[in-house]
């Protein structure tokens, strides 16, 4: 499969082994324990009118669409540390920008997964969000314009580019 910057998913080893780690539970130790709970509700009797085999059937819905997300982003990932002495937007890198050109108006974020948000303590934008894409390949200095969820327009100017830390 090539792989294109729009399907690739940026991973610190870290974050790739963290999402390894939970497909691995998930398809091992969850699967067996959600097939106990089904069962164990399904010897309670009617299916019908039996809320613990329905709430467990809906909680391996939810499981199995997990593992499937985790198995096509692990597939998508690509691992390593963050582009380095990069002074263009990338995924991978850690972000400044100044909202409407105010440069006491700042926020810092990493562009990567949002899988990454648990495995950092930086914000985390998707390069595929309105401002990850309006961003992306822009050189400190350069402006953005990109629309936001209410449908209004908003200007951001890069102020800072660095390599993520990890």
């Amino acid at each position: 499969m090539t792989q294109t910057s729009e399907n690739v998913t940026w991973l610190t080893q870290a974050g790739y082994d963290k999402l390894k780690a939970e497909l691995e539970y998930m398809t091992t130790t969850w699967r067996s324990e959600i097939t106990q709970k089904i069962e164990a509700a399904r010897e309670e009797g009617d299916l019908k009118e039996n809320a613990g085999y329905h709430a467990a059937r809906d909680d391996q819905g939810k499981g199995e669409l997990r593992i499937r997300q985790l198995t096509q982003l692990l597939e998508r990932a690509q691992v390593g540390e963050a582009p380095a002495g990069t002074d263009a937007v990338a995924p991978g890198t850690v972000v400044t920008v100044a909202f409407d050109g105010d440069e006491d108006d700042t926020m810092k974020f990493l562009i990567g997964s949002r899988e990454m948000a648990g495995t950092t303590d930086i914000d985390v934008y998707s390069p595929q969000s309105p401002l990850g894409l309006a961003i992306d390949g822009k050189k400190i200095g350069d402006e953005a314009h990109y629309e936001l969820p209410n449908g209004k327009r908003a200007m951001v100017k890069i102020v800072a580019v660095e390599a993520h830390a990890g």
